[in-house]
């Protein structure tokens, strides 16, 4: 186990600029994932961990040991990939011990270590198979005791769900958590998944543009969003934005609607505001801020609905929203609201205190 210490480390692909100035320490055992949409540079910072990718300019640090310009050999260091990466022609033991074997480790060491390793990821009785006749689940196991065996100082681990089905992913993700906290390895881990990122991680980077856009725990993230990109990153269904007008020195105008903040009065000075509600929190029935809607589209999940309504003349904030988003409207998540229906009034209700408030131009969050 080791603190690695990433100090302005930026990535350029010739005039294109990747990765910019990226900062991170993290502690011995901790359990950091990086995460944003396709294009953000997570999985080219965590191959210039690995030194599969060199840093154009930055400082690595792993244990005590600058790692910068060293080879991926050298780092000690295991990384467990996307594809899980297996040789077809060798078994399951074979597989969990290469590793071992190209550094020339005595051969009882590594049928120990592997025997271990296979126990701990309940793969003991495949041991002789070879990865095709393995589900994809268990051929990530593998992936992972190779992983395992190699006692490094930290792992690596780029996506190494995202081929799996939904409700392995599920599986995994609490086995890879279960996982970790057994063994206590730092751990670096790159997903796409917000929903991984917040229930695997001690704390999450969440990245846009090759720029961190904020660093924090995952009850943080939810409830203190740095700007408008976390707030809408974060959360499924993500964050409804609407807009909203300053209305006197301590409150705001939203769908028509005069609500109080406890806001700095120099913030809204700006006319212009973006309001942010997460759908978790708006309520079937009267409540401190009431409003009818028309739903447009009612989804049923079972135990939930998830109601999509017009926010009317007053505006959405389209331009911090996915097309999707815009085309099907604003969207609350309702407990037991069977009755909802599409084109049929219902009255809805928010908190105040729930109100999330941006600054339109910069996206920065005002409380």
């Amino acid at each position: 186990m080791a603190i690695i210490s990433i100090q302005n480390v930026y990535k350029n692909y010739g005039a294109l600029n990747i990765l910019k100035e990226f900062s991170l320490e993290i502690a011995d055992g901790e359990f950091v994932v990086l995460v944003g949409p396709s294009g953000c540079g997570k999985s080219t910072m965590l191959k210039i961990l690995a030194g599969l990718e060199p840093a154009s300019g930055g400082k690595i640090m792993i244990g005590d040991r600058e790692v910068t310009d060293l080879a991926p050999g050298d780092r000690d260091v295991a990384m467990v990939f996307q594809n899980y990466a297996l040789y077809p022609h060798l078994t399951v033991a074979e597989n969990i011990g290469f590793g071992l074997k190209m550094r020339g480790t005595a051969k009882d060491t590594i049928a120990a270590r592997v025997t271990e390793a296979a126990k701990i990821l309940a793969v003991e009785h495949l041991l002789h198979r070879r990865p095709k006749e393995l589900s994809g689940g268990q051929r990530q196991r593998v992936a992972l005791g190779r992983a395992i065996v190699r006692e490094p100082q930290a792992f690596l681990m780029d996506e190494p769900l995202s081929n799996l089905d939904a409700k392995l992913r599920v599986h995994m993700r609490a086995e890879i958590s279960a996982l970790h906290q057994r063994l206590g390895v730092t751990t670096i881990y790159v997903t796409h998944d917000q929903i991984e990122a917040m229930t695997m991680a001690d704390r999450v980077v969440i990245m846009k543009d090759g720029i961190i856009q904020q660093i924090a725990d995952p009850d943080t993230l939810f409830r203190k969003p740095a700007n408008l990109f976390v707030a809408g990153f974060i959360g499924s269904p993500g964050m409804n934005f609407v807009t909203a007008q300053a209305a006197g020195d301590n409150a705001v105008s939203i769908m028509g609607k005069t609500i109080p903040v406890a806001l700095d009065p120099a913030h809204l000075k700006k006319q212009t505001l973006v309001a942010g509600i997460r759908p978790e929190y708006i309520r079937l029935g009267e409540g401190p801020v009431s409003f009818e809607v028309r739903p447009t589209l009612v989804e049923s999940l079972g135990s939930e609905q998830y109601v999509y309504f017009d926010a009317g003349a007053q505006g959405v904030a389209e331009k911090f929203r996915s097309e999707e988003e815009n085309r099907k409207g604003l969207i609350a998540r309702l407990q037991e609201a069977s009755h909802v229906q599409v084109g049929q009034p219902v009255t809805l209700s928010i908190d105040p205190a729930r109100l999330h408030l941006f600054d339109a131009d910069s996206g920065k969050a005002l409380n």
